[in-house]
């Protein structure tokens, strides 16, 4: 049984996926799928090992459901990844790259640092309501005892708070390491109140969870001056 909750949000299934597969099952062989140029076949057997990742975890998943949900031969998927472990570290990579890119544009987006603290919360917010549930191999892996996984998931937390970090120092005057834990408590509440809203499935919406999140944080990091304001 998979150790994944459902989300808020059901995920939609794709029926022609499904059909597909079902009309593959028993002694049926896997219809021959069409030739892609090798950079577009792996974003399909990336996509279609998210969905049987998500929905069974890694344990429970098979090289065999993942070559089925993306219509393809066993030996073609591992053309492109050696094994289940391999196919699981690339689609981390890509899920950790997608909310460190959320979190650095948010940070981007403004000068003003309230705003900023909003838009790196509703990144958070955005990335965890995504219908694919990319975030439940970052956030709620089933292997992180696994030395590779283990070094992706921390990666998340270490690279959005240096770039959260890096703000803090500049605006404040306080040291490196001062400034990064205060960015690494910052990304734990977007991540985990998240997380917990996600699974409580309770009346708040999104956007009005992330702002009460967004104005806690706000609240507590104005209370360390900007280093002009002392001059």
């Amino acid at each position: 049984m998979s150790t994944f909750e459902e989300p808020r949000q059901q995920r939609r299934t794709d029926d022609r996926v499904q059909a597909a597969a079902r009309s593959g099952a028993g002694s049926a062989p896997v219809p021959k799928s069409v030739r892609l140029p090798r950079r577009a076949r792996r974003a399909q057997l990336l996509t279609a090992a998210l969905e049987v990742f998500v929905a069974q975890g890694y344990h429970a998943a098979a090289m065999d459901d993942i070559a089925e949900r993306a219509g393809v031969s066993k030996p073609v998927l591992y053309q492109h990844f050696p094994g289940k472990l391999e196919l699981y570290v690339a689609l981390l990579d890509q899920s950790c790259d997608t909310i460190i890119e959320a979190c650095s544009k948010a940070l981007e987006s403004t000068e003003d640092n309230k705003l900023r603290v909003a838009a790196t919360m509703h990144a958070f917010y955005d990335y965890v309501a995504s219908a694919e549930g990319a975030f439940r191999l970052v956030f709620e892996s089933d292997l992180t005892n696994e030395p590779a996984v283990r070094a992706r998931v921390d990666r998340v937390t270490v690279e959005c708070a240096k770039l959260i970090a890096h703000v803090i120092a500049d605006d404040t005057g306080l040291t490196a390491e001062q400034s990064q834990l205060l960015a690494v408590s910052l990304v734990g509440m977007g991540q985990v109140s998240a997380r917990f809203w996600l699974t409580e499935n309770g009346p708040i919406d999104q956007a009005e969870a992330a702002s009460l999140v967004a104005g806690l944080a706000w609240r507590g990091i104005r209370g360390y001056p900007r280093t002009d304001e002392h001059r």
